[in-house]
């Protein structure tokens, strides 16, 4: 029997089992027929965007979590201005939260005078108290239905670097789609979009029908919105099917124990599975919530590496050489459950090739996290660089929120017993407890001081839940 026929055998059923499973745990149907160019840094990402945007001949979509006002965003400013002052129809979508305090709402009233057409996801609502919990972090670029792009970059210098400040450029991967798939990229923002007002005319969305095809890769494009899970699945099936390897790359990344759970079985049954994230953060009670998150990951053979640059922010896998994925999406439940995300999913095998020798690159500027003889997560002679520590940036609410939701694992977890908790754990849980302390004498002592704000916030939540229970027996009414 010849072995290599045996193993293509055994790959083509794979695949097929595979494209089924992936289309309806994802809800991304496989789209062939496409061309798709692997772009590292903003040195290959920026210019391929402003390129296909000064070329523009009807219309450009913007969606992205922030775009900073500095001179990187200035830039993309301008070129979205002058396109829309020829008459182009020039669309963007930001991200309340992510652009606060990156910029102000004078960077936005410049693009709309300019003709821009822009619009803000989700910010703060009278009548949505936790709104604020689901955001746009999606990163894509589409130009008259002929080109895409699929990132993990935002916009602003910290992308580019600044040799003058000793600052690095932030470590990020994003492609380029042309092809029939752009057409479902547009669809995606043209439902976020509809989300926020009035919705984009059939016309402008139907420019450009013939969508011939640009090459001959097959591609998924996951757009997710909230509550929805498709790349959460999605990624637990990669990690149940991934026979050899599985190179993850994740910026903010807390896996919920299904993931851990995934990941740990797929090493212990011989997948090389290897996860890279940044090496520092500026939040400093996050580092050992991240370190105890490892833990579990090295102890069933799963090799974490961490970033000894400025920051490392790209959100990528790689699979046994025929999936790789880039995209918006951390591996954290806030990214999973509660935002509007972004990614695409190639199935070729010479695009993955590109994606794991970029990995092997990128290793090659990393450290090992190791468990020592006391099972204790550590680097090797624990030297940390001075670039540890990461400099502020867009990212900063991303690490927030991410870090809420360790604080809130670990602090579940030590209620609920459902996991054992790890000295990397004890700050968290010893600063809960001395927190929660407090505010218990506190309230033992000025009871009128916690009554009234709590008795505050009750009446606003008790007004919204009553408004949206009139609005829904209303509208079922008519």
């Amino acid at each position: 029997m010849n072995p290599e026929l045996d193993e293509r055998q055994v790959l083509t059923a794979l695949r097929t089992i595979a494209d089924r499973a992936f289309s309806r745990a994802a809800g991304a149907p496989l789209i062939g027929g496409n061309q798709v160019r692997l772009l590292k840094d903003a040195a290959e990402n920026y210019p391929a965007w402003l390129e296909a945007i000064r070329a523009a001949k009807h219309h450009v979509y913007f969606e992205s979590y922030v775009i900073h006002e500095d001179w990187a965003g200035q830039e993309f400013a301008d070129a979205l201005i002058a396109k829309a002052r020829e008459g182009v129809s020039v669309r963007l979508v930001y991200d309340w939260l992510g652009a606060l305090g990156h910029a102000p709402q004078r960077f936005w009233r410049e693009m709309m005078r300019g003709g821009v057409e822009v619009r803000c996801y989700n910010p703060p609502r009278l009548d949505s108290p936790f709104g604020w919990l689901s955001r746009d972090h999606r990163k894509m670029v589409a130009v008259d239905g002929e080109v895409a792009f699929i990132t993990g970059l935002c916009v602003g210098r910290m992308w580019v670097g600044d040799p003058e400040r000793r600052m690095e450029p932030w470590r990020d991967t994003g492609v380029e789609v042309r092809g029939p798939a752009v057409r479902e990229v547009e669809q995606a923002f043209a439902q976020n979009w509809a989300t926020m007002g009035e919705q984009i005319p059939d016309e402008e969305l139907s420019w450009c029908e013939s969508f011939d095809q640009a090459g001959d890769m097959a591609v998924r494009i996951v757009s997710t919105v909230p509550a929805t899970a498709g790349l959460f699945r999605f990624d637990q099936l990669v990690a149940a099917l991934a026979r050899r390897r599985l190179w993850i790359t994740d910026a903010y990344y807390d896996g919920l124990s299904l993931y851990v759970q995934a990941l740990r079985a797929a090493a212990r049954d011989g997948v090389d599975v290897r996860l890279l994230v940044p090496g520092g953060t500026d939040i400093p009670i996050l580092r050992p919530l991240s370190r105890a998150g490892y833990r579990p990951l090295l102890a069933a053979g799963v090799r974490v590496f961490e970033w000894n640059g400025s920051m490392v922010h790209a959100k990528t896998a790689v699979a046994d050489g025929q999936w790789a994925r880039v995209g918006s999406t951390n591996l954290n439940i806030a990214s999973w459950l509660s935002n509007c995300e972004m990614d695409v999913v190639v199935e070729n095998e010479a695009f993955a090739g590109e994606m794991e020798e970029m990995y092997l690159e990128d290793l090659a500027n990393t450290t090992e996290i190791v468990l020592d003889e006391k099972q204790r997560v550590r680097r090797p002679g624990e030297v940390i660089r001075s670039s540890a520590v990461m400099r502020g940036g867009s990212g900063s609410a991303g690490r927030a929120v991410a870090g809420a939701i360790r604080i809130g694992n670990t602090i579940g977890a030590a209620f609920t017993h459902r996991r054992v908790l790890n000295t990397g754990e004890a700050q968290i849980t010893s600063i809960a407890g001395g927190v929660l302390l407090a505010f218990a004498i506190l309230s033992a002592l000025f009871p009128r001081t916690i009554a009234y704000p709590l008795a505050v916030v009750a009446v606003w939540i008790a007004l919204v839940l009553l408004y949206r229970g009139y609005k829904l027996f209303v509208g079922e009414k008519q």
